[in-house]
C-alpha cells in the first residue's frame, strides 16, 4: 500500500464543484487511488495557481484568503458525499480508518501568502486539522522567497516567526517549494522533522525545485523526509529519460545521501491540470504507482525498504 505525501486533487475538486459536479473524488480519481494501491494521501490547499481561469467567474474571490474559504467549503462537501474518505490529524487516525475500511486524507497548506502579515493564519490553519505547511509556493511573499525567485534571500523576520509558530501548533514545516536562501534559514531554525513533501535530486536534474545533496542531508539530520516528485520537468533534463526509472534512481540517490528511511512519496499527480504538467512516463497518473515501486526493486531495494519509502517514513513525521 502507498502514501502520497503531497496531491493536489483539491484544485480538481474545487473547479469542477464550481462547475456543477458532485462527488468529484469518487467519480474522477477514486479508480485511480484503488488501481495505485494508495490507501491515504496529503491533500493541499492551494491557490496561487488558477487565477485567470476557474476562479475568474467567482466575484467573492478577491484574494488568497477568500479563495482558500471556498476550496474548504469545497473540500467539506466533497467528504459528505464520500463517505469512504476520512480526514485525519495523526497516524493513529489514519491507522483507524484504514482498519475501517476507508481511504485517509491529511491536511496541507501549499504556500501561506494568504495569511498575509497576520500570524494568526496559522493557529486557523492548525485549528481546522493541518499538519503540513508550506511558507510560499514558487512567489515572493511577507514570509519569504519561493523557488521562482531570488534564490539567496533568506526568510523575513515574519517568516521566520511563522516557522516557530508552525512547530508550536505541530504544523511541520514544508521546504518543497522554497528558495535555496529560505530552506538553510528554516534549517537553522527547526527544532524538529523537517519535510519536502514534493522534491527530487538537483544532482540528477538540475533544477531550483529540486535539493543539493548538502540539503538532503539538512532533511536527514533533522529526522525529515524528502518526497518523490513525478513531474517530468523535475525528473531529467533530458525528455527521453523522464521515465519511473529515473525517478526510482533519484529515491536511491537520496537513499545513498540521506539513508532510506528519509525517502517517500509526495507524486504531485497533476495531469488534470492540462498540458505542460505530466508525469514522467510510467508515471501518468495515481493508476502508475506500481511501475515506480516495480523499479525501486529492480534496483535493489528490498521488500521491507520498499515498503518504507511507499508508506511508513512519510506517516512517521505525522506523529
Amino acid at each position: 500500500m502507498v502514501f502520497d505525501g503531497h496531491s493536489d486533487l483539491l484544485y480538481d475538486v474545487t473547479r469542477r464543484r464550481l462547475a456543477g459536479e458532485k462527488r468529484v473524488l469518487e467519480r474522477r480519481h477514486l479508480r485511480d487511488l484503488e488501481a495505485g494501491g494508495v490507501e491515504g494521501l496529503v491533500l493541499a490547499l492551494w491557490v496561487s495557481a488558477g487565477k485567470e481561469t476557474f476562479w475568474k467567474d467567482v466575484p467573492e474571490a478577491v484574494g488568497d484568503r477568500e479563495r482558500t474559504d471556498i476550496m474548504l467549503l469545497a473540500m467539506r462537501a466533497e467528504l459528505a458525499e464520500c463517505p469512504w474518505l476520512a480526514l485525519v490529524r495523526t497516524p493513529a487516525e489514519a491507522e483507524a480508518a484504514k482498519a475501517a475500511g476507508k481511504k485517509y486524507a491529511f491536511l496541507a497548506v501549499e504556500g501561506m501568502a494568504a495569511i498575509g502579515a497576520d500570524l494568526s493564519g496559522i493557529d486557523h490553519y492548525a485549528d481546522l486539522g493541518v499538519r503540513l505547511g508550506m511558507l510560499t509556493w514558487n512567489e515572493e511573499n511577507l514570509l519569504a522567497t519561493g523557488a521562482g525567485g531570488d534564490p539567496y534571500s533568506g526568510l523575513t523576520e515574519l517568516g521566520r516567526q511563522a516557522v516557530r509558530r508552525m512547530e508550536d501548533r505541530r504544523i511541520g514545516v514544508d521546504v518543497s517549494h522554497l528558495n535555496d536562501g529560505g530552506f538553510w534559514d528554516v534549517m537553522k531554525l527547526a527544532r524538529g522533522p523537517v519535510v519536502a513533501s514534493h522534491s527530487n535530486c538537483r544532482r540528477l536534474c538540475d533544477v531550483r525545485r529540486n535539493l543539493t545533496d548538502d540539503q538532503l542531508r539538512a532533511i536527514r539530520d533533522t529526522g525529515g523526509v524528502v518526497g518523490l516528485n513525478v513531474h517530468h520537468a523535475f525528473v531529467h533534463a533530458d525528455p527521453a529519460k523522464r521515465t519511473a526509472e529515473m525517478l526510482a534512481r533519484h529515491a536511491a540517490h537520496m537513499a545513498e545521501v540521506m539513508g532510506v528511511e528519509h525517502v517517500a512519496c509526495g507524486f504531485d499527480f497533476c495531469q488534470y491540470f492540462g498540458p505542460g504538467n505530466e508525469g514522467a512516463e510510467g508515471l501518468e497518473s495515481a493508476a502508475h504507482i506500481k511501475n515506480l515501486l516495480y523499479w525501486l526493486k529492480k534496483l535493489g531495494m528490498n521488500t521491507r525498504e520498499r515498503e518504507m519509502v511507499a508508506r511508513e517514513n512519510f506517516l512517521r513525521v505525522l506523529v
